[in-house]
């Protein structure tokens, strides 16, 4: 006998024995576009259980990540979840929620040490090693009641913004609006679960556009820091200079409630020794009306390129009419005065072989390599990294005494002094420009304009930056709108993004991971 058919000849008898009719059924929790208000509403209302929503979401991995699309975001998912999910369930019911992310699965990018899953960088020269603790990050979210739901896929090492595709991970992760498409990167594998609904929201990390790009090309917020408010530690180095990470997440809300949890000092990352200065109840910034009454220029120089797409330059043609209608006034253009001059002073500087060096002998005997030389040497890494690899080994100066690291260091103070000047002289709240100033590339196409906008301006002043969705071109590719601020001025645009999502609504869900039956 068929289960459906036996489950409703149990029905019948059971009805029949006790005269009354049975409880009809709960309708399951769908989890495509909730958020986290959505399910503590939810949850609060007796709808829903922590194990409910876990699964709805692993089903979902099961149906789209390495099934059906197979967008192929995710490298590692979390065996203890349902554990995990069962235990707040108990706490719910006896005490209440543990904290302001109580349940809430989460897709952390696979440079974020955790202490019971492999972290591995994207790399197979690391596969199989589970660092001793979370980094702080992590840490911060699981005490706030989240669950590591699963570790996502990224650019190995995090050393492209274009495409994410590793060693650990056979395969491109696929940007789940186009099949075909790249997600950026390299945070590419966290954006892409997000945007597909394979997880609530999630973590990624930004050194030049990691958060921000991969956030534009799949019609998601992310939130890049000012250099100082949050912590690096625990996560794999790529550039400490500018190094950091937050959140990924479908709305400003959600993404301002992990970078709640997630932003402050943290003791064993000495950057963060004025953020506690600086911290603020950020939901207070979440005000539909903060447009109103803004001065937010239109900085050319980060997106005015011969090629650039037309049809991006009219969608963010459209989203600056769209903020003044809500009351902002558009200084267009502004310009950072002599800086095309200045920037050909600046010069290069490569830290990866010191800063991955001190990561990996810091794992001890938990890493099957522990320096640069031996993941060269084991040949367990993707192809297309390896020129980046030996140019890394090759450098002999350490940073503190490379004249390069000194000129690039004086550039980006000079950049912090003037973009500051700009907006002091302006009267600027913010900056604005298009996230990218091209659609996402073809799968493979390392050849056209990629439109890159976010490597100048927030990582080296260590400005803040937020994108969020902008619209869409060719029908169904995403494009995103950045904001960058002064130092510190996270509430201000927090305010800025909530208040144009809310005035346009741009985020859909992509078609090709539809709700589940």
């Amino acid at each position: 006998m068929r289960p459906f058919l036996s489950a409703l000849l149990i029905v019948a008898a059971s009805t029949a024995a006790t005269g009354q009719a049975p409880a009809r059924p709960r309708q399951p929790f769908d989890v495509t576009e909730t958020t986290i208000a959505g399910v503590h509403a939810a949850m609060r209302a007796g709808t829903l259980t922590c194990r409910e929503l876990v699964n709805a979401y692993l089903a979902r991995i099961a149906a789209y990540d390495r099934n059906g699309p197979a967008i192929n975001s995710l490298i590692t998912i979390n065996p203890n979840a349902l554990a995990v999910a069962d235990s707040l369930d108990k706490r719910l019911a006896a005490s209440g929620m543990v904290g302001p992310l109580h349940c809430i699965p989460m897709i952390v990018k696979d440079n974020f040490e955790t202490k019971d899953l492999q972290t591995t960088a994207g790399s197979l020269s690391l596969q199989g090693m589970i660092p001793r603790q979370d980094a702080f990050m992590v840490r911060r979210i699981r005490e706030a009641g989240a669950i590591v739901l699963a570790k996502s896929n990224m650019a190995e090492f995090a050393f492209t913004p274009y495409e994410t595709v590793s060693s650990i991970l056979p395969g491109y992760t696929k940007n789940p609006y186009a099949l075909d498409r790249v997600t950026a990167g390299s945070s590419g594998g966290t954006a892409a679960a997000i945007a597909a609904n394979l997880g609530e929201v999630g973590l990624g990390t930004d050194t030049g556009n990691s958060i921000r790009g991969p956030s534009s090309h799949q019609s998601l917020v992310g939130i890049r820091s000012t250099m100082g408010l949050t912590s690096r530690d625990g996560i794999a180095p790529l550039n400490l200079a500018s190094d950091i990470a937050g959140p990924i997440a479908r709305t400003v809300a959600d993404a301002v409630a992990v970078f709640q949890v997630v932003s402050g000092p943290d003791s064993s990352d000495r950057v963060t020794s004025q953020a506690r200065d600086h911290s603020a109840n950020y939901a207070l910034a979440l005000k539909s009306d903060a447009l109103k009454g803004a001065r937010i220029g239109v900085l050319h120089q980060a997106y005015d390129r011969d090629s650039a797409d037309p049809e991006i330059l009219k969608v963010f043609a459209v989203a600056l009419e769209d903020m003044r209608r809500q009351g902002a006034t558009i200084i267009d253009p502004v310009a950072v005065a002599g800086l095309e001059a200045r920037q050909r002073t600046a010069g290069g500087c490569n830290p990866f072989k010191w800063e991955i060096n001190d990561w990996l002998a810091r794992q001890g005997d938990r890493a099957p390599v522990h320096t640069l030389a031996e993941v060269i040497s084991s040949r367990r890494y993707h192809p297309t990294i390896q020129a980046r690899l030996e140019s890394a080994q090759a450098e002999m100066i350490p940073p503190d005494k490379n004249p390069g690291c000194t000129s690039r260091d004086e550039f980006r103070a000079w950049l912090r002094t003037n973009v500051t000047a700009l907006m002091d002289s302006l009267k600027l709240d913010a900056l604005v420009y298009p996230t990218w100033s091209n659609p996402p590339r073809l799968i493979g196409d390392l050849n056209t304009p990629a439109g890159d906008n976010s490597q100048l301006f927030s990582p080296s002043t260590g400005f803040p930056a937020i994108t969020v969705p902008m619209g869409y071109t060719r029908g169904t590719l995403p494009t995103g709108l950045q904001l960058l601020g002064r130092a510190w001025s996270e509430p201000t645009l927090i305010g800025l993004a909530f208040s144009y999502e809310k005035a346009t609504a741009h985020r859909r869900p992509p078609g090709s991971a539809p709700p589940l039956r």
